[in-house]
């Protein structure tokens, strides 16, 4: 075997399905991200499937959902003879005819994905005496993972740390500056594990009025409550923006589609609490259009949810 990265996950992932490819063959060899409905390919060994890193499938129709679930073995050489794995929506678009599959591990025992293989020919029933090495690969990917994602955590801590400087003065939040660096960087994580992510974008309504009828200290002091109630409304772990002007983004980071929903409800309520009138719009991240095209998602929502 080819020497193992210990300290990279992408390199890592990359090493073991060149490995397997060699070792068994293989049409397609595959690490994927379990995400709520979507199972995401991260790192893909294709010859013959069309399957790329970035392919978003449903997790509900995979063979690994009945391999993690307990319901069919890691290693079938002839899929079609489990039930399970027979009756699998999948096997009825593709063919795949035999099938490899362990489960990656989060450190706190939580399902991160699975490396996985399908062929559309049947193995000889003698793949199964391979299920250690699998397993073996399984959990040194899983350690690998798990160091990683540690090192990603204390990299968000000390890029918090490095980017105070880059505060918008009247608010003390994070500016379009630090907002910009931020979302490049939690969309290199979301690529690179399959992160869910979010994106709200917040605009006070009537400040130009509010300016106008009780003068820019009334304006100021607007902004000042709108930040504090976004304060409020985010998590710890999102990043609280003032845009420019009368808008502000929050970076939901780690935060699926009903964590968005409830962060956006949230919101809205902190900002009636504080008596500020805004509009709100919110977008999910998805692999084809990344945080970007997120914020711009959510910023055309906003803009819809004011003019409505």
């Amino acid at each position: 075997m080819p020497s193992f990265p210990t300290h990279d996950f992408e390199a890592a992932c990359r090493a073991v399905l060149a490995f397997l490819r060699q070792r068994f063959g293989f049409g397609l060899w595959m690490v994927t991200r379990t995400e709520g409905e979507d199972w995401i390919v991260l790192q893909a060994e294709d010859h013959g499937y069309g399957v790329e890193p970035g392919t978003v499938l449903r997790w509900a129709d995979s063979f690994c959902q009945f391999m993690v679930r307990g319901e069919g073995p890691r290693i079938a050489p002839d899929a079609r003879a489990v039930p399970a794995y027979r009756d699998a929506s999948i096997g009825q678009q593709i063919p795949i005819h035999a099938y490899v599959g362990v489960p990656l591990i989060q450190a706190d025992g939580s399902l991160f994905g699975t490396l996985c293989g399908i062929d559309p020919a049947p193995q000889p029933a003698s793949l199964v005496q391979e299920q250690g090495l699998i397993d073996l690969l399984g959990t040194l990917l899983s350690s690998v993972l798990q160091a990683e994602l540690r090192l990603a955590q204390e990299a968000r801590r000390s890029e918090r740390l490095a980017l105070e400087a880059n505060t918008d003065a009247q608010t003390h939040l994070a500016n379009r500056r630090a907002w910009d660096e931020h979302l490049a960087r939690e969309e290199e994580r979301c690529r690179r594990y399959g992160h869910p992510a979010a994106v709200l974008v917040i605009d006070i309504d009537e400040l130009k009025q509010v300016n106008d009828r009780a003068g820019h200290d009334a304006g100021d002091a607007l902004i000042a409550q709108t930040a504090l109630a976004l304060r409020a409304a985010a998590r710890e772990s999102d990043i609280v923006a003032r845009l420019g002007g009368d808008e502000f983004g929050i970076l939901a980071v780690e935060c699926d589609a009903v964590g968005a929903q409830a962060l956006w409800e949230r919101t809205r309520q902190t900002l009636a609490a504080h008596l500020v009138r805004a509009s709100v719009g919110l977008a999910i991240r998805t692999p084809g259009s990344g945080l970007q095209g997120a914020w711009k998602s959510a910023d055309q929502r906003m803009y819809a949810d004011k003019h409505s």
